[in-house]
């Protein structure tokens, strides 16, 4: 076997694929990764990351209680615990003004309720009023939910940004792969160019 065979050989070992199946598969990749960044993706229900926009929340206090609520979308958490200890209040009922309805919260231990709401409050300010009735005292606490525009619209903002990062790292790995393509049959077309002089 002449040196000629044997360049070609060593080459063809190098580069099993034919140019068109080589393209083909940085197609398919470039593809696959971009329907991964599409509609369908998945967002998970994990919970909320420390680098993302901060919950709408609510402050309510008295000399007795103090309620903090926490909206995460249509879910609305409350903690009720003593003003003067913070000890979390046990065997509390829990009444709700929220805007314009009257709730009541589910609890879910001590001085924890759950409520889930109709519908995502729209930005704005919301007045909330909490009646507290335990066994030994009874108190109404005041305070005001502010939703802001600018919450929505960094969450947006967010979501945008990921699927920006996704579909640049598919269009640079994209690159790679067709810039490496592209140098193995330059390579390749030398070794039988200067074998064919």
């Amino acid at each position: 076997m002449n040196n000629t065979s044997i360049q070609e050989n060593t080459s063809m070992q190098r580069f099993p694929l034919s140019p068109a199946a080589a393209l083909l598969a940085v197609v398919l990749f470039f593809a696959s990764s971009a329907a991964r960044a599409g509609e369908g993706h998945d967002h998970g229900e994990a919970p909320a990351a420390a680098a993302g926009p901060a919950l709408p929340r609510f402050t309510a206090s008295s000399e007795l209680f103090e309620l903090v609520g926490v909206l995460q979308g249509t879910q609305l958490t409350l903690y009720l615990d003593h003003a003067d200890s913070n000890a979390p209040v046990k065997n509390a009922k829990l009444e709700l003004e929220f805007g314009p309805r009257k709730l009541t919260p589910k609890p879910h231990g001590d001085g924890e309720f759950t409520l889930t709401l109709d519908a995502e409050p729209q930005p704005g300010a919301l007045a909330v009023m909490a009646t507290v009735t335990t066994a030994s005292d009874s108190d109404l606490l005041a305070g005001e939910l502010d939703i802001h525009e600018a919450a929505h619209a960094e969450e947006a903002h967010v979501h945008s940004a990921k699927e920006w990062a996704i579909w640049t790292g598919s269009a640079l790995a994209a690159l790679i792969a067709v810039g490496l393509l592209a140098r193995r049959l330059i390579g390749a077309r030398a070794l039988r160019t200067g074998a064919a002089a």
